[in-house]
Protein backbone atom coordinates (compact mmCIF):
# COMPACT_ATOMS: atom_id res chain seq x y z
CA UNK A 1 0.00 0.00 0.00
CA UNK A 2 1.39 3.39 -0.95
CA UNK A 3 2.00 5.99 1.73
CA UNK A 4 -1.20 7.96 2.29
CA UNK A 5 -2.63 10.71 4.43
CA UNK A 6 -4.98 9.60 7.21
CA UNK A 7 -7.76 11.89 8.36
CA UNK A 8 -7.49 12.81 12.04
CA UNK A 9 -10.35 12.49 14.50
CA UNK A 10 -12.35 15.71 14.55
CA UNK A 11 -12.32 18.22 17.46
CA UNK A 12 -15.16 17.42 19.84
CA UNK A 13 -15.04 13.67 19.20
CA UNK A 14 -15.46 11.81 22.51
CA UNK A 15 -14.56 8.24 23.45
CA UNK A 16 -13.55 6.34 26.58
CA UNK A 17 -14.01 9.48 28.69
CA UNK A 18 -11.77 11.69 26.55
CA UNK A 19 -12.65 14.60 24.28
CA UNK A 20 -10.43 15.47 21.30
CA UNK A 21 -9.49 19.16 21.21
CA UNK A 22 -7.11 19.28 18.25
CA UNK A 23 -4.36 17.44 16.41
CA UNK A 24 -0.86 18.03 17.79
CA UNK A 25 1.25 16.07 15.30
CA UNK A 26 1.12 13.34 12.71
CA UNK A 27 3.73 10.81 11.60
CA UNK A 28 3.94 7.72 9.47
CA UNK A 29 3.04 5.52 12.43
CA UNK A 30 0.60 7.53 14.53
CA UNK A 31 -1.41 10.70 15.14
CA UNK A 32 -1.13 12.65 18.41
CA UNK A 33 -3.99 14.74 19.78
CA UNK A 34 -4.53 17.25 22.56
CA UNK A 35 -7.55 16.07 24.55
CA UNK A 36 -9.27 16.55 27.88
CA UNK A 37 -10.35 13.86 30.33
CA UNK A 38 -13.60 13.70 32.32
CA UNK A 39 -12.16 16.05 34.94
CA UNK A 40 -11.13 18.64 32.36
CA UNK A 41 -7.39 17.92 32.55
CA UNK A 42 -5.38 18.18 29.36
CA UNK A 43 -3.73 15.02 28.07
CA UNK A 44 -1.95 13.94 24.88
CA UNK A 45 -3.42 10.91 23.11
CA UNK A 46 -1.36 8.92 20.63
CA UNK A 47 -3.36 6.88 18.11
CA UNK A 48 -1.86 3.85 16.37
CA UNK A 49 -2.48 4.46 12.66
CA UNK A 50 0.39 3.41 10.36
CA UNK A 51 -0.14 5.17 7.05
CA UNK A 52 1.46 2.34 5.09
CA UNK A 53 -1.09 -0.20 6.35
CA UNK A 54 -4.34 1.61 7.11
CA UNK A 55 -6.48 4.35 5.60
CA UNK A 56 -9.11 6.42 7.39
CA UNK A 57 -11.18 8.74 5.24
CA UNK A 58 -13.22 11.86 5.90
CA UNK A 59 -16.02 11.27 8.40
CA UNK A 60 -14.74 7.84 9.46
CA UNK A 61 -13.61 6.87 12.95
CA UNK A 62 -12.28 3.42 12.12
CA UNK A 63 -9.39 2.70 9.75
CA UNK A 64 -9.83 0.64 6.63
CA UNK A 65 -7.26 -2.16 6.44
CA UNK A 66 -7.09 -4.56 3.51
CA UNK A 67 -6.92 -8.30 4.17
CA UNK A 68 -3.39 -8.25 2.76
CA UNK A 69 -2.18 -5.80 5.41
CA UNK A 70 -4.35 -6.98 8.30
CA UNK A 71 -1.77 -9.37 9.87
CA UNK A 72 0.95 -6.66 9.92
CA UNK A 73 -1.55 -4.07 11.22
CA UNK A 74 -2.67 -6.36 14.04
CA UNK A 75 0.91 -7.26 14.93
CA UNK A 76 1.83 -3.58 15.11
CA UNK A 77 -1.26 -2.87 17.19
CA UNK A 78 -0.26 -5.60 19.63
CA UNK A 79 3.25 -4.14 19.87
CA UNK A 80 1.83 -0.64 20.39
CA UNK A 81 -0.41 -1.92 23.18
CA UNK A 82 2.47 -3.75 24.84
CA UNK A 83 4.57 -0.60 24.50
CA UNK A 84 1.89 1.31 26.41
CA UNK A 85 1.80 -1.38 29.07
CA UNK A 86 5.60 -1.23 29.46
CA UNK A 87 5.85 2.57 29.52
CA UNK A 88 2.98 2.84 32.01
CA UNK A 89 5.29 1.12 34.52
CA UNK A 90 7.84 3.93 34.18
CA UNK A 91 7.56 6.86 36.55
CA UNK A 92 10.42 9.27 36.01
CA UNK A 93 10.46 13.08 35.66
CA UNK A 94 12.53 12.83 32.45
CA UNK A 95 10.30 10.28 30.70
CA UNK A 96 6.84 11.03 29.34
CA UNK A 97 4.18 9.70 31.73
CA UNK A 98 1.77 7.17 30.24
CA UNK A 99 -1.53 7.47 32.09
CA UNK A 100 -3.71 5.00 30.22
CA UNK A 101 -3.86 2.79 27.13
CA UNK A 102 -6.91 1.16 25.57
CA UNK A 103 -8.47 -0.30 22.43
CA UNK A 104 -11.15 1.63 20.54
CA UNK A 105 -12.19 2.37 16.95
CA UNK A 106 -10.49 -0.86 15.81
CA UNK A 107 -7.10 0.46 16.90
CA UNK A 108 -5.14 1.33 20.05
CA UNK A 109 -4.60 4.59 21.97
CA UNK A 110 -1.98 5.69 24.49
CA UNK A 111 -2.84 8.53 26.89
CA UNK A 112 0.08 10.61 28.14
CA UNK A 113 0.55 13.59 30.43
CA UNK A 114 0.48 16.86 28.48
CA UNK A 115 2.96 19.58 29.40
CA UNK A 116 3.71 23.06 28.11
CA UNK A 117 7.04 23.59 26.40
CA UNK A 118 8.80 23.00 23.11
CA UNK A 119 11.08 20.43 21.55
CA UNK A 120 14.86 20.60 21.56
CA UNK A 121 14.63 20.70 17.76
CA UNK A 122 12.66 23.96 17.98
CA UNK A 123 15.31 25.41 20.29
CA UNK A 124 18.12 24.35 17.92
CA UNK A 125 16.28 25.90 14.97
CA UNK A 126 15.64 29.14 16.86
CA UNK A 127 19.27 29.53 17.96
CA UNK A 128 20.71 28.02 14.74
CA UNK A 129 22.75 25.60 16.80
CA UNK A 130 24.47 28.28 18.87
CA UNK A 131 23.63 26.80 22.26
CA UNK A 132 25.85 27.19 25.30
CA UNK A 133 27.87 24.32 26.72
CA UNK A 134 26.17 24.81 30.09
CA UNK A 135 22.75 24.40 28.45
CA UNK A 136 23.84 21.30 26.50
CA UNK A 137 25.38 19.59 29.52
CA UNK A 138 22.38 20.46 31.72
CA UNK A 139 19.83 19.08 29.25
CA UNK A 140 21.64 15.86 28.37
CA UNK A 141 22.76 14.90 31.87
CA UNK A 142 19.12 15.04 33.00
CA UNK A 143 17.90 13.38 29.82
CA UNK A 144 20.27 10.49 30.48
CA UNK A 145 18.61 10.02 33.88
CA UNK A 146 15.41 9.23 32.04
CA UNK A 147 17.11 7.06 29.44
CA UNK A 148 18.79 5.07 32.23
CA UNK A 149 15.34 4.31 33.61
CA UNK A 150 14.17 3.17 30.18
CA UNK A 151 17.15 0.85 29.75
CA UNK A 152 16.71 -0.50 33.28
CA UNK A 153 13.26 -1.74 32.21
CA UNK A 154 14.80 -3.57 29.22
CA UNK A 155 13.47 -1.06 26.71
CA UNK A 156 15.24 0.87 23.98
CA UNK A 157 14.04 4.16 22.55
CA UNK A 158 15.59 3.71 19.08
CA UNK A 159 14.28 7.01 17.73
CA UNK A 160 16.03 9.47 19.99
CA UNK A 161 16.51 12.84 18.28
CA UNK A 162 16.03 16.54 19.14
CA UNK A 163 12.38 16.49 18.02
CA UNK A 164 11.73 13.66 20.53
CA UNK A 165 13.29 15.58 23.42
CA UNK A 166 10.66 17.84 24.94
CA UNK A 167 11.74 20.76 27.10
CA UNK A 168 9.41 22.02 29.78
CA UNK A 169 9.28 25.77 30.35
CA UNK A 170 12.12 25.42 32.91
CA UNK A 171 14.21 23.50 30.31
CA UNK A 172 13.77 20.18 32.10
CA UNK A 173 14.01 17.53 29.34
CA UNK A 174 11.44 14.79 28.80
CA UNK A 175 11.89 11.81 26.48
CA UNK A 176 8.84 11.47 24.24
CA UNK A 177 7.58 9.40 21.31
CA UNK A 178 8.67 5.88 22.09
CA UNK A 179 7.40 4.67 18.74
CA UNK A 180 10.38 2.35 18.43
CA UNK A 181 10.40 1.18 22.03
CA UNK A 182 8.47 -1.93 21.10
CA UNK A 183 11.84 -3.53 20.31
CA UNK A 184 12.92 -4.67 23.78
CA UNK A 185 16.32 -5.90 24.80
CA UNK A 186 14.91 -9.39 25.33
CA UNK A 187 12.78 -9.50 22.18
CA UNK A 188 13.40 -11.99 19.40
CA UNK A 189 10.13 -11.42 17.58
CA UNK A 190 9.98 -9.93 14.06
CA UNK A 191 9.33 -6.20 13.83
CA UNK A 192 7.42 -4.10 11.42
CA UNK A 193 9.42 -1.94 9.04
CA UNK A 194 12.33 -0.47 11.07
CA UNK A 195 11.81 3.07 12.34
CA UNK A 196 14.75 5.43 12.45
CA UNK A 197 15.77 8.96 11.53
CA UNK A 198 18.83 9.45 9.27
CA UNK A 199 21.58 11.36 11.04
CA UNK A 200 20.46 10.25 14.49
CA UNK A 201 20.12 6.49 13.97
CA UNK A 202 23.11 4.28 14.80
CA UNK A 203 24.82 1.99 12.28
CA UNK A 204 23.04 -0.95 13.94
CA UNK A 205 19.69 0.54 12.88
CA UNK A 206 20.63 -0.12 9.26
CA UNK A 207 22.38 -3.47 9.50
CA UNK A 208 23.16 -6.08 12.13
CA UNK A 209 20.06 -5.15 14.11
CA UNK A 210 20.86 -7.98 16.51
CA UNK A 211 23.57 -5.64 17.85
CA UNK A 212 21.04 -3.01 18.96
CA UNK A 213 21.47 -2.09 22.61
CA UNK A 214 21.83 0.86 25.01
CA UNK A 215 24.89 1.95 23.00
CA UNK A 216 22.58 2.48 20.01
CA UNK A 217 20.53 5.07 21.92
CA UNK A 218 23.84 6.57 23.08
CA UNK A 219 24.89 7.09 19.44
CA UNK A 220 21.64 9.03 19.02
CA UNK A 221 22.42 11.11 22.11
CA UNK A 222 25.81 11.97 20.64
CA UNK A 223 24.21 12.90 17.31
CA UNK A 224 21.70 15.10 19.12
CA UNK A 225 24.48 16.88 21.01
CA UNK A 226 26.35 17.34 17.71
CA UNK A 227 23.18 18.91 16.26
CA UNK A 228 23.08 21.35 19.19
CA UNK A 229 26.51 22.59 18.07
CA UNK A 230 26.08 22.40 14.30
CA UNK A 231 22.42 23.37 13.97
CA UNK A 232 21.65 20.24 11.94
CA UNK A 233 22.03 16.46 12.02
CA UNK A 234 25.43 14.84 11.39
CA UNK A 235 26.04 12.66 8.34
CA UNK A 236 23.79 9.59 8.35
CA UNK A 237 25.43 6.46 9.74
CA UNK A 238 24.70 4.32 6.68
CA UNK A 239 26.50 6.89 4.51
CA UNK A 240 29.35 7.08 7.02
CA UNK A 241 29.80 3.32 6.68
CA UNK A 242 30.38 3.82 2.93
CA UNK A 243 32.48 7.01 3.11
CA UNK A 244 32.87 8.85 6.38
CA UNK A 245 32.85 12.59 5.76
CA UNK A 246 31.67 13.58 9.22
CA UNK A 247 33.97 16.25 10.64
CA UNK A 248 34.71 15.25 14.25
CA UNK A 249 33.38 17.66 16.84
CA UNK A 250 36.95 17.97 18.15
CA UNK A 251 38.02 19.44 14.81
CA UNK A 252 34.92 21.35 13.72
CA UNK A 253 34.24 23.13 17.00
CA UNK A 254 37.76 23.38 18.42
CA UNK A 255 38.11 26.41 20.68
CA UNK A 256 34.35 27.02 20.83
CA UNK A 257 33.61 24.39 23.47
CA UNK A 258 35.67 22.44 25.98
CA UNK A 259 37.82 19.63 24.61
CA UNK A 260 36.11 17.26 27.01
CA UNK A 261 32.61 17.94 25.64
CA UNK A 262 33.78 17.63 22.03
CA UNK A 263 35.71 14.46 22.80
CA UNK A 264 32.64 12.97 24.51
CA UNK A 265 30.44 13.70 21.49
CA UNK A 266 32.94 12.03 19.15
CA UNK A 267 33.12 9.07 21.53
CA UNK A 268 29.34 8.59 21.26
CA UNK A 269 29.47 8.83 17.46
CA UNK A 270 31.94 5.99 16.96
CA UNK A 271 30.71 3.70 14.18
CA UNK A 272 31.91 0.65 16.11
CA UNK A 273 29.36 0.14 18.89
CA UNK A 274 31.99 -1.46 21.15
CA UNK A 275 33.98 1.78 21.25
CA UNK A 276 31.05 3.93 22.41
CA UNK A 277 29.97 4.44 26.01
CA UNK A 278 28.22 1.18 26.88
CA UNK A 279 25.77 2.71 29.34
CA UNK A 280 24.05 5.95 30.19
CA UNK A 281 25.98 6.00 33.44
CA UNK A 282 29.31 5.97 31.60
CA UNK A 283 28.20 8.86 29.41
CA UNK A 284 26.82 10.84 32.36
CA UNK A 285 30.13 10.40 34.13
CA UNK A 286 31.94 11.92 31.15
CA UNK A 287 29.52 14.86 31.03
CA UNK A 288 29.66 15.67 34.73
CA UNK A 289 33.25 14.97 35.81
CA UNK A 290 36.05 17.49 35.46
CA UNK A 291 38.22 16.70 32.43
CA UNK A 292 41.25 14.55 33.16
CA UNK A 293 43.05 13.29 30.01
CA UNK A 294 45.05 10.85 32.11
CA UNK A 295 41.86 8.87 32.78
CA UNK A 296 41.25 8.05 29.10
CA UNK A 297 41.22 4.31 28.52
CA UNK A 298 43.77 2.94 26.05
CA UNK A 299 41.00 1.87 23.65
CA UNK A 300 39.24 5.24 23.77
CA UNK A 301 42.46 7.23 23.47
CA UNK A 302 43.60 5.08 20.55
CA UNK A 303 40.29 5.50 18.77
CA UNK A 304 40.33 9.28 19.22
CA UNK A 305 43.82 9.40 17.75
CA UNK A 306 42.69 7.32 14.75
CA UNK A 307 39.65 9.56 14.34
CA UNK A 308 41.73 12.70 14.08
CA UNK A 309 44.23 11.00 11.74
CA UNK A 310 41.39 9.94 9.46
CA UNK A 311 39.98 13.44 9.43
CA UNK A 312 43.36 15.02 8.64
CA UNK A 313 43.90 12.61 5.73
CA UNK A 314 40.46 13.39 4.27
CA UNK A 315 40.84 17.14 4.64
CA UNK A 316 42.23 18.90 1.54
CA UNK A 317 45.39 20.87 2.21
Amino acid sequence: MAQQANVALTPGFTFEGYRIERQLSVGGFSIVYLATDEEGRQVAIKEYLPASLALRGEGDTRPNVTSEHLPAFRYGMKCFFEEGRALAKLSHPNVVRVLNFFRANDTVYMVMAYEEGRTLQEVIHKHKGKLSEKFIRGVFVRLLNGLREVHTHKLLHLDLKPSNVYLRTDNTPVLIDFGAARQTLASDTPMLKPMYTPGFASPEHYQNRELLGPWSDIYSVGASMYACLAGNAPQAADERLKKDYLVPAMARFEGQFSDQLLETIDWCLCLNHLYRPQSCFALQKALTEAPDPAQLTTKRSSWLSQLMDRFRKNTPR
